[in-house]
């Protein structure tokens, strides 16, 4: 797979669409754009369908002036993290959070709101921690809990250091989401089995005993440098940080207590 960022989109945003929990109907024909390299009206119209992610990239693009919602920093920026997340300000990010989920969460927008207010940033692990609990994607509006932490661990962009490789599956020494009563934390590191390629075909290339890499839900998404990674883990933890404490109602709270 190539580098440029219709293929980091693939990447991301091809494990939850496998799961048909978002995005077109058509997972196989959407992995094979991005295993193809190729960028056409058909592969735009696929991933203007993933309703979750694609306003992100279009709030980002805008408030950066960047033409292209699928410029690789634009991508980047909502999956992983960087600088340009610094320049969507809150009054654009609450505006474009008011126009999608107003009407969908009701009387529950007010708790919502909490999280653009405090300094939320269009970054995937905002919408997962914050959005989530609020619009009913973590299952049934009061979702037994073990299945809500599930969700919100899979669902999240995890990192990870490679400890060994046997055929088409990796083993990634990560840490988990645990909830410890009151907060939302991530676990001591352990090993997980996580899917890199399908019959030898993958979405990272020559991966490697000690790599550093992105995972969503069973998939690993990217090879990680370290500038990557430490804006991975900060933005991560800057919503995280957002839910333990910095909210008058914490929807992880709510769905795990």
């Amino acid at each position: 797979m190539a580098d440029g960022g219709p293929t980091l989109f693939v990447r991301y945003a091809f494990p939850p669409n496998s799961h048909g929990f978002c995005g077109p109907g058509d997972s196989a024909g959407f992995l094979g754009y991005g295993l193809a390299g190729v960028v056409d009206p058909g592969f735009r119209q696929m991933a203007q369908a993933f309703a979750g992610a694609w306003p992100y990239l279009e709030l980002i693009a805008g408030a950066t002036d960047i033409e292209d919602p699928l410029d690789r920093r634009v991508v980047e920026a909502y999956w992983v993290g960087n600088r340009l997340l610094d320049g969507v300000g809150v009054t654009t990010m609450g505006n474009s959070i008011e126009d999608r989920f107003r009407f969908r969460t009701g009387p529950r927008f007010s708790s919502l709101a909490e999280g653009v207010q405090a300094g939320g940033l269009p970054h995937h692990s905002f919408h997962v921690f914050c959005i989530y609990p609020w619009t009913g994607l973590l299952g049934e509006d009061r979702p037994g809990a073990d299945h809500a932490l599930t969700v919100l661990d899979r669902c999240r962009i995890r990192w990870g250091r490679v400890v060994a490789l046997h055929g088409d599956q990796a083993v990634v020494e990560s840490r988990a989401l645990t909830w410890t009563g009151r907060h939302l934390v991530l676990a001591e590191p352990a090993q997980e089995n996580v899917v890199r390629a399908v019959d030898g075909v993958g979405m990272v290339p020559d991966l490697a005993v000690g790599d550093w890499v992105s995972m969503h839900w069973e998939w690993v998404c990217d090879r990680l440098d370290a500038r990557q990674l430490t804006s991975l883990k900060h933005y991560t933890n800057v919503h995280l940080e957002m839910v333990n404490g910095g909210l008058e109602h914490s929807g992880p709270a709510l769905a795990l207590s």
